[in-house]
């Protein structure tokens, strides 16, 4: 079992702050997802035919973002949420990247809704999960770049288990060790929101709707809540 964690001083700081965390077990990723493929193709298509776009830095989902990452000392124009640097690609290349069937799972989910959203490889994580600010002690090895070691700033808000982080800037982007693969088992997805009192209906809609996509590829899921009220979920 694993703890997820937000920091009293996160908490303080972001007291509207809204996570699901969305876990599945006994996931199959080398078999077809049709209904993720659909979801996609759909998704695309309404962009391409104008009845829809991902959300931008304008909309007040994103705004909400870049004002936290300013809060911690991060330039979000340089360094994005992940939403919305997923949406910025969506509206130039005019889809999204096909990487597994469960990445590309949340990552639909993500654009769709406007939410941030990521994915740790719970075979992989080393004790529980907080969300806290970093020290700046802390060792960060990048998504795609294994060779890379970063250290996140004193105040960064990061997900770290017990030995390294897991993402940095909050969710700008996710870590190499943790990452998820067609070979990923046992995986626990967020979805993320600091308005709950205007987007939590969004959120739990968001978290339903991925889980329907993971249930037919795995043996259990389930959805679990964080939030300030209650800092501690066990997954």
């Amino acid at each position: 079992m694993t703890d997820f964690r937000i920091a009293p001083a996160v908490a303080e700081a972001f007291p509207d702050t809204l996570i699901a965390v969305v876990t599945a077990t006994g996931l199959r990723g080398h078999e077809p997802w049709p209904h993720t493929v659909t979801a996609l193709e759909e998704l695309e298509q309404r962009l391409a035919d104008g009845s829809w776009a991902p959300a931008d830095e304008t909309d007040p989902r994103i705004e909400a973002w870049h004002t936290a990452y300013r809060s911690f000392g991060t330039n979000p124009r340089r360094i994005r949420p992940s939403v919305d640097a997923l949406g910025r690609r969506m509206a130039k290349k005019g889809g999204l990247p096909r990487i597994n069937p469960a990445v590309d799972s949340y990552n639909s989910v993500s654009v769709r809704h406007g939410l941030p959203s990521g994915a740790f490889d719970l075979d992989h994580v080393t004790g529980d999960i907080d969300i806290r600010q970093a020290d700046g002690t802390e060792s960060f090895t990048p998504l795609g770049e294994p060779d890379t070691v970063e250290t996140p700033k004193p105040g960064e808000i990061i997900y770290a288990d017990g030995e390294i982080v897991l993402t940095r800037h909050w969710n700008h982007r996710d870590a190499h060790r943790t990452r998820v693969t067609e070979d990923s088992t046992r995986v626990a997805f967020v979805l993320e929101t600091l308005r709950a009192d205007r987007d939590g209906d969004l959120l739990k809609a968001a978290a339903d709707e991925l889980r329907s996509l993971l249930a037919p590829h795995a043996r259990q899921t389930a959805v679990h809540h964080l939030s300030p009220a209650q800092p501690r979920a066990t997954v």
